[in-house]
């Protein structure tokens, strides 16, 4: 059979000539993809006996674009490959993926929708804030935001509207999990759909289904900076041993009762050992990549074979253990050509690319990591210090940890005072609204600044924390934004001056794991014919 890839975006490997059988670049849309199949069926969308024409469409490894196209193709008579779509809507409808996890017996965040501004304050109300509200039907978390008041939350409702794809969709409110750890789980399963929307020519295999977890990876920013933006490592490297098994049987345990055939993502958080399930997608993730190279298995090739009819079993396929290194994966953000732009992490995707760092200690697989990313990690200089109030206790340890290593620490307000009273050496500096010279405009400016750890009290590009952090982007000023974060890096520049590190393959890391890619002698059975891929 034929492979034919859609996609819009020439900039991908995906689009690359020899990748495909066939490349289209046309839109994501049901209406391009449908002018698609029926030119590769010569004719019809729907042709009963297939002969030459499109056996199914994979709407897995386009993110939640393609997905969303399920029901159209079902519906046109173009049968899906991999996850049916009642598991889809299983995963996706909130209503029926809560009955999903109350049946499991499986534990999410409260949360509630609401359509109006009235709705929205009392389910708020009911939840306790603070509350993590965001539109339905979007992408990349565009219009998420955290509300801590209810001033907050009218606020965000009155300018919400405008962030959803669809007109009148509600929004979607839930409680936000101060402290947690967020954690991202990819799994493969090749169970059987039992659906009329699978491919009917495809030939499944009859071994005894099974779910695999590839790998389960904990974020280093806080829950509430978006899984696409937060660094992730593998393995864990605060969660403990049962915790990290729990998380996995849950995986496991949701991959089969969701009938998945192919990958499934979950994102989950961890508050006081208690897991919480954030979100089910029944498709392959940003993480998929970064979770084949950390675990030297290619994971999308082999859930492309299991969609097509090959089983796990078939394919000699088993979980992978933890190979006594971490591989630690960064995001790469492109602030640099928006220089207007506020670079505060939150719930709204802003990255547009991603980097790993491995090495046996964590804190230089962090530093390889951040370097890959294109920031500079200082060993020595100046580090200007502000954080909101709730951040200042951990800020003392960070603090600390810098000014035992020689740097020079300066500070303003309430942060200067705070680090103050822990005896930390800290010079003090104006506020720029207060108008005295040098402030630290004036520093960043001359040079005199190497590294920038500033969390937010106030967003925007117009207030004093806003015109500093677009100063240290235009001045190539590294910046941190979050405390996790300030404190990886810590760690990091404490490795990097001790000066015991090397560079080596990831394959070096886990040589008795490498193992060429599996071509299996178990094919599914498929007429010749061709394959469409959204995405």
């Amino acid at each position: 059979f034929d492979s034919v890839m859609i996609n819009s975006n020439p900039e991908t490997v995906s689009t690359d000539y020899d990748t495909s059988d066939q490349l289209f670049f046309e839109p994501l849309t049901l209406e391009d993809v449908l002018n698609i199949v029926e030119r590769l069926n010569g004719g019809g969308v729907d042709r009963p006996d297939r002969t030459g024409g499109v056996v199914g469409c994979i709407v897995q490894y386009g993110g939640q674009t393609p997905l969303n196209l399920a029901h159209g193709l079902v519906a046109a008579g173009v049968p899906l490959i991999g996850t049916g779509l009642d598991s889809i809507d299983l995963a996706e409808d909130r209503d029926r993926f809560k009955a999903v996890l109350d049946e499991l017996g499986l534990v999410q965040p409260e949360n509630g929708i609401a359509h109006s501004l009235e709705e929205a304050v009392a389910v708020a109300a009911r939840i306790g804030y603070p509350v993590l509200v965001r539109p339905s039907y979007v992408l990349g978390g565009r219009g998420m935001e955290t509300c801590y008041d209810e001033a907050a939350l009218k606020r965000y409702m009155v300018a919400a509207v405008g962030a959803s794809d669809l007109q009148d969709a509600p929004v979607l409110i839930d409680r936000f999990l101060g402290d947690a750890v967020e954690v991202d789980v990819d799994v493969i399963a090749d169970y059987d759909p039992h659906e009329d929307s699978k491919a009917a020519m495809l030939e499944l295999s009859t071994d005894p289904p099974q779910s695999l977890v590839c790998g389960v990876m904990e974020h280093i920013e806080e829950a509430g900076v978006h899984s696409g933006d937060s660094g992730c490592t593998i393995p864990p490297y605060s969660l403990s041993p049962k915790i990290v098994d729990r998380i996995r049987e849950q995986s496991r345990a949701l991959a089969e009762r969701l009938r998945v055939r192919g990958l499934m993502n979950l994102q989950l958080a961890v508050k006081e050992d208690e897991i919480f399930i954030l979100e089910v997608n029944p498709r392959a993730s940003r993480t998929a990549p970064f979770v084949s190279k950390a675990k030297g298995v290619p994971w999308p090739r082999l859930a492309a074979k299991v969609m097509m009819g090959c089983s796990l079993s078939s394919l000699d396929t088993s979980e992978v253990p933890d190979a006594g290194f971490f591989a630690v994966k960064m995001s790469v953000f492109p602030f640099s050509k928006f220089p207007g732009v506020d670079v505060i992490l939150g719930p709204e995707m802003r990255s547009t690319g991603e980097v790993m760092g491995a090495d046996r200690s964590l804190p230089i697989a962090f530093a390889k990591g951040c370097m890959a990313a294109g920031m500079v990690l200082p060993t020595e200089g100046t580090v200007f210090l502000s954080v909101r109030n709730e951040d200042k206790d951990a800020a003392v340890e960070i603090a600390q940890s810098l000014r035992s290593m020689g740097f020079r620490i300066v500070s303003t307000g309430g942060t200067h005072d705070h680090l103050r009273g822990f005896g930390i050496d800290v010079e003090p500096l104006p506020k720029i609204s207060e108008g005295l010279r040098p402030n630290i405009l004036d520093l960043i400016a001359d040079g005199e600044v190497s590294l920038i750890v500033n969390t937010a009290t106030r967003k925007g590009a117009d207030t004093d924390e806003g015109r500093i952090r677009a100063t240290a982007v235009r001045a190539g000023v590294t910046m941190i934004t979050t405390i996790p974060g300030a404190r990886a890096m810590a760690r990091a520049i404490g490795a990097l001056r001790a000066g015991d590190w090397s560079v080596a393959a990831t394959q070096d890391y886990f040589p008795e794991l490498v193992r060429p890619v599996v071509e299996s002698d178990a094919k599914a059975s498929v007429p010749d014919g061709s394959v469409g891929c959204p995405g």
